[in-house]
């Protein structure tokens, strides 16, 4: 896509650089090495990504919920995310994660991309990720609002989760270590 060029116009004249094939992302990344896995559209490589997604990540978050993640991670590995979530909040490069001039892309194109069989793959797949991303949210987090009342949680670090509510994680926690052969 040219400098100058539009993802309207992109899409509009059909260019290479807006094909839907380029979203066929995360679907590969979760499914695996297999040929089949590289397959745009592939209704196998969409079930393999369940599957791997499922049986082999501890977590998988997503990004309109970056920071619900890191409090995740920092509930979950303690030993290694200790302090996460005040560098994601304060870090130095905390302003990159804002884009400055952003175009939306009109109705149309929008309709355009959502129509083609890669994009509504990867939309199932993503949705499926969340899905499973708020079950274990709610899994390990509790909201100081549906504490019972008299009930201790000076010991324990609230959050303020994304959508707007302190939390604390859960009493009862797994503890994840990693098994050592003898």
């Amino acid at each position: 896509m040219g400098s100058d060029m539009t993802f309207d116009e992109c899409v509009e004249q059909g260019q290479k650089d807006c094909d839907p094939v380029n979203l066929w992302l995360q679907i590969p990344f979760f499914c695996g090495h297999s040929y089949r896995c590289r397959q745009p559209g592939s209704r196998w490589a969409l079930d393999m990504a369940k599957y791997n997604l499922i049986n082999h990540y501890l977590l998988v978050g997503i990004t309109e919920e970056l920071g619900d993640f890191i409090a995740m991670l920092e509930v979950i590995l303690p030993r290694f995310f200790h302090g996460a979530m005040e560098l994601y909040l304060s870090g130095e490069r905390s302003h990159l994660r804002q884009t400055n001039k952003k175009e939306s892309p009109s109705e149309g194109s929008i309709k355009k991309i959502q129509e083609s069989t890669i994009w509504k793959m990867e939309q199932e797949f993503y949705e499926f990720a969340s899905i499973q991303f708020h079950f274990q949210k709610r899994l390990l987090f509790q909201a100081v609002d549906s504490l019972e009342p008299g009930e201790n949680i000076s010991d324990r670090k609230s959050y303020l989760l994304s959508d707007g509510k302190l939390y604390v994680p859960k009493e009862v926690q797994i503890h994840y270590e990693k098994v050592r052969p003898r």
